[in-house]
């Protein structure tokens, strides 16, 4: 039982909440110098992150619609 929650938190955090994409794009950030303490730096890994994501979700549930 405590496998099939393990799974279904890993569902939930890294695919549903796309917890990678935010590190994926935190770690892209750090490489080319950005501080994500920084003002800048969060703003732009919010922005990129949100924006992703909302395309994403529209596009799956678009696809679904139609």
């Amino acid at each position: 039982m405590e496998t099939i929650r393990m799974i279904w938190l890993f569902f939930q955090d890294q695919i549903l909440g796309m917890k990678w994409l935010n590190t994926l794009i935190g770690n892209v950030l750090t490489a080319i110098g950005l501080s994500l303490d920084s003002v800048i730096g969060g703003a732009l890994q919010f922005f990129l992150y949100d924006t992703i994501k909302i395309f994403v979700l529209l596009s799956v549930l678009i696809f679904g619609i139609s």
